[in-house]
């Protein structure tokens, strides 16, 4: 056999380690590996970590994600395929921290999100539903 026979695949192989090559340089986002540590004291020894980009996880201690942004199958009858937001497993009760600084612009029931709060920064909202109604910001 020629070396002929193999310079098609040859070139195949290092356009797509070129591709790889020019998608990770371009479109993977760096992310930080160091944070920023600020303590909160309410008696419970809370830790908040906030990361150098300056937002924080809204529910110090839960981590567990249920369902994720974007398409996924109905969890209910009639419910939307699409889902526009991330659901982050907590027990009823539980505290949730603003993820930035900001201003809360809503605060009250809001259909099928239950008890919902909007903490608006900048030209940003972020959108905490099915919160317990117990809550204690108010909208300024």
């Amino acid at each position: 056999m020629s070396n002929s026979f193999f310079v098609p695949f040859k070139t195949l192989i290092y356009s797509i380690l070129f591709i790889i090559l020019f998608i990770s340089i371009f479109f993977i986002p760096i992310f930080p590996d160091s944070f920023n540590s600020y303590s909160y004291s309410d008696g419970s020894n809370l830790v908040i970590d906030i990361s150098s980009s300056g937002y924080a996880w809204p529910s110090p201690g839960y981590t567990t994600i249920n369902s994720y942004f974007g398409y996924r199958t109905s969890p209910t009858a009639g419910a939307s395929s699409y889902h526009s937001g991330l659901d982050i497993g907590a027990p009823e009760g539980s505290k949730l921290i603003a993820v930035t600084s900001g201003e809360i612009t809503f605060a009250s029931f809001l259909g099928g999100g239950g008890y919902t709060i909007t903490l608006t920064s900048g030209n940003m909202k972020f959108t905490y539903c099915h919160v317990s109604p117990n809550y204690i910001v108010e909208v300024r």
